[in-house]
């Protein structure tokens, strides 16, 4: 076993994490300040949203007259509206208010929910990793296999029938599918249900009851979540497999008299998985940040359902916290993809 205090403790090594560590600062104010003025210079902001409530508030009590409420707003009450979603600063003045609050781990107020952003997210988080943990294990439970068993049966019938049906799942978008599943299998079949993650009586159900309903709750959105990475991952798989086994050092290995078995897994399949160590990364990022469509067509309260309808109802607050949080987690991710690839292949130095 590689000792990691040994190759992560090396004068260039730490030198090469710092600097990574330290380039997430820069990273993160370019990411959030794109993704800030993006989203108050795009129309039908809070500001405008609240004006059609007030708007609509008004016809409801005064009938067709509220259709000029705007226009018999004073100039004050405009104003004051404006102060309130703080549109009364200039852009910059926002942003550096905004990141103020960040580096107090404030992530600001929902103007939905009229809750902290970051009590919405941590109520959200754990059915997201939940459902991301329960992607990933699936993806790579068939994955890894399946990419070991097409390289040893290349150009095969397994082969290509197998590659045929991933190509296939692959060129379906998951939320397209995800809507047929619940046409078909949810709604016309009624074979699984087509919204939520566990039933109305759940709290009366035993272990194994809860267990399975879960399950069966689970079971479509996570065909969806998963069924798009089945491609990339599994190619990537037999590829990094079929490279390690044309090495001279596979063929030497067989030839002091190891079997193929015993080759494969002790000196072919643990260089093969350098390339799958590399996408932990964006493996975090998926797993904290959620699927938004898949969320969404499900209606599974996570943070991709937040993050869709914050989006929707120009909740910048939630829509900027959520884009923070998740950017973080994936810029860590890729350190951790290198650390990962480092203890994968020892030979690998960063100098």
């Amino acid at each position: 076993m590689v000792d990691v205090l040994t190759i992560l403790g090396g004068v260039d090594v730490r030198e090469y994490f710092l600097r990574r560590l330290l380039l997430i600062v820069p990273t993160m104010i370019g990411i959030t300040m794109a993704c800030f003025l993006l989203m108050h210079f795009v129309p039908g902001g809070p500001v405008e949203q609240a004006l059609m409530r007030m708007r609509a508030a008004n016809q409801q009590e005064s009938g067709a007259g509220g259709a000029n409420y705007q226009a018999n707003m004073t100039q004050a009450e405009l104003e004051n509206i404006k102060k309130i979603y703080g549109f009364d600063q200039p852009v910059h003045i926002r942003y550096l208010r905004w990141l103020s609050k960040v580096v107090r781990l404030d992530l600001g107020t929902s103007y939905t929910y009229e809750r902290p952003v970051l009590d919405l997210v941590v109520s959200r988080f754990p059915v997201s990793l939940t459902f991301g943990l329960f992607g990933l294990f699936a993806t790579y439970l068939v994955c890894i296999p399946l990419g070991i068993k097409k390289a040893l049966t290349h150009r095969e019938t397994f082969d290509n029938l197998s590659s045929i049906l991933v190509f296939m799942a692959y060129s379906i978008p998951s939320f397209a599918l995800g809507v047929l599943f619940i046409v078909v299998l949810g709604g016309q079949l009624n074979l699984f249900p087509i919204a939520g993650m566990v039933s109305d009586g759940f709290e009366e159900l035993s272990f194994l009851g809860k267990i399975g309903d879960y399950m069966h709750h689970m079971f479509l959105p996570l065909v969806c979540y998963t069924i798009g990475s089945f491609a990339t991952l599994t190619l990537l798989m037999k590829n990094s497999l079929m490279e390690v086994l044309g090495q001279d050092y596979f063929r030497t290995a067989l030839a002091k008299g190891l079997s193929y078995k015993q080759a494969l897994f002790d000196h072919a399949l643990r260089n093969a998985l350098i390339p799958i160590a590399t996408n932990i990364g964006a493996i975090l990022s998926v797993i904290f940040a959620g699927s938004f469509l898949i969320e969404t067509v499900f209606s599974i309260d996570g943070m991709g359902l937040l993050g869709y309808e914050a989006i929707v109802n120009r909740d910048y607050p939630v829509a900027l916290g959520i884009i923070f949080l998740s950017s973080l987690i994936m810029l860590v991710g890729r350190i951790l993809s290198d650390i990962c690839l480092v203890l994968v292949d020892p030979r690998i130095r960063f100098e």
